[in-house]
């Protein structure tokens, strides 16, 4: 018993000394806090500020260690990755990327974390509290529907989207051979042009276009359903565009922004979660990163679709899944009765209808990707040899479940063919549309005005 005594004794001692081991975890007053309205601050100061701001919020049980290590640890990560003590003295564009973030983190289920709630349940945020967060953010709104400090200037969102260095200059495009690496040594992969497109993804949250490419391996797994993981091999090309209102009224790719690159390999990246991460801005590619640690960030966004193998694009593919919303089923469900299957073409542009809410992707076959030149600066309609053939597929939209702000192609409404003919032979234009994608006896100046407005189609610009 004098021994138990003993050890209960010491273990009280020790306990006892080990609290006066207390590194400080900063507080501060919060002077630049991001500006939104009362409605949405309640909701981030109750859910959000105990570990994302410069406000020391510990429950009495957080303040015991070793408890208390592993909570400052998680506050101080956290206030890395977002502190909205501080938000408010970035540009509007930043700030409202983040409360994007931050919404499609909670939406996902990823924030606040678990382990968090756990024991902290008032940080809870409702079904109520999200619908209110997302209301004021709006991504389809128009701009000057929004109220608070931020969409007041939601100007400057399109002109860092525009110019991404922020400072609204134009960039000389580069060879391709020559871009650098990014600062984890990560190479830009020139020939991410060649891929076949997976996807595309209507951005309400910050006005751009992305389409997202994937090079052999992943076409092939993709088409198979053998994602769950992507094979070794995979890569991915995300290419984002500025928005731009066209004559027509239409939405097409405007300025190029960036193109983001992902490759999968489980052994070589296994401490950035099997993927090796780049990104590349403007016209010169200049890398994104201030140096290595910008992964971080990669990582941190994608961990949210951690059970997709950390890849948010659902890819337009008949292939099977057991699991919801893992491929987009509904946008590949072309019949076979089509005289050619475009999704395995290359894309040459995307627009969407704001009125109707519908994207259109224009595909063309080898033929007609030999006439389109997307790096030069001003490419205009391309010249289509005889022989070429273009496929416009538009679909309803829908939400993308996996980012709140993104709209994706949902249901096909229709296809149609122009097929360009020889000097003394017509040009072609067919349309197959309605539920079953039956082919339309269209008048011939309808078909004349639709084979026109395909053909005028510019490709969207690379760099």
């Amino acid at each position: 018993m004098r021994t138990i005594s003993k050890l209960i004794v010491a273990g009280v001692f020790v306990f006892a000394v080990l609290q006066v081991v207390r590194p400080s975890i900063p507080v501060g007053p919060g002077t630049i806090e991001v500006q939104v309205p009362p409605a949405v601050k309640s909701i981030l100061e109750k859910d959000c500020y105990s570990c994302h701001s410069d406000q020391r919020r510990l429950a009495w049980f957080d303040r015991i260690v070793p408890a208390y290590w592993l909570v400052r640890y998680d506050v101080l990560t956290a206030r890395q990755r977002l502190n909205f003590s501080t938000l408010g003295s970035k540009p509007a564009a930043a700030q409202e990327a983040t409360l994007f973030e931050a919404v499609n983190m909670i939406q996902l289920g990823a924030m606040p974390l678990p382990r968090f709630l756990s024991l902290h349940p008032d940080s809870k945020v409702t079904p109520e509290e999200l619908e209110t967060l997302k209301a004021y953010l709006a991504p389809w709104a128009p701009t000057t529907s929004k109220t608070g400090d931020i969409s007041e200037r939601i100007s400057s969102k399109t002109a860092a989207a525009v110019s991404p260095s922020g400072t609204g200059e134009t960039s000389a495009s580069v060879s391709l051979g020559s871009v650098q690496p990014e600062f984890n040594g990560f190479s830009f992969d020139p020939e991410f042009e060649t891929w076949k497109p997976l996807s595309t993804t209507d951005r309400g949250d910050n006005n751009t276009f992305r389409f997202v490419l994937g090079n052999d391996i992943a076409i092939k797994a993709a088409l198979a359903g053998n994602i769950s993981p992507w094979p070794d091999g995979t890569r991915f090309a995300k290419i984002a565009w500025q928005q731009e209102l066209g004559p027509d009224g239409f939405m097409h790719p405007g300025r190029f922004v960036q193109v983001e690159f992902m490759l999968k390999n489980a052994q070589l990246y296994k401490d950035t979660e099997g993927w090796g991460w780049g990104r590349w801005r403007g016209l010169d590619l200049k890398p994104y990163g201030g140096d290595a640690r910008f992964v971080n960030e990669c990582t941190g966004c994608h961990k949210p679709v951690s059970g997709d193998d950390f890849v948010y694009t659902l890819p337009i593919t008949t292939a099977k899944i057991s699991r919801e919303e893992v491929v987009n089923n509904r946008a590949a469900a072309l019949p076979p009765n089509l005289p050619y299957q475009p999704l395995g073409w290359n894309a040459i542009t995307i627009y969407t209808d704001p009125n109707t809410h519908t994207t259109a992707t224009l595909y063309g076959n080898d033929e007609a990707l030999r006439a389109v030149h997307p790096r030069e600066t001003d490419p205009g309609s391309p010249k289509y040899p005889a022989g070429a053939i273009l496929a416009l597929i538009t679909w309803v939209q829908r939400d993308d479940p996996h980012w709140f702000g993104a709209r994706i192609p949902d249901v096909p409404l229709s296809v149609e063919f122009v097929h360009v003919a020889a000097a003394a032979q017509m040009t072609s234009y067919r349309r197959f549309a309605g539920r079953d994608l039956a082919e339309d006896s269209v008048p011939g100046s309808v078909a004349a005005q639709r084979t026109n407005f395909l053909l005028s189609l510019a490709p969207a610009q690379l760099p």
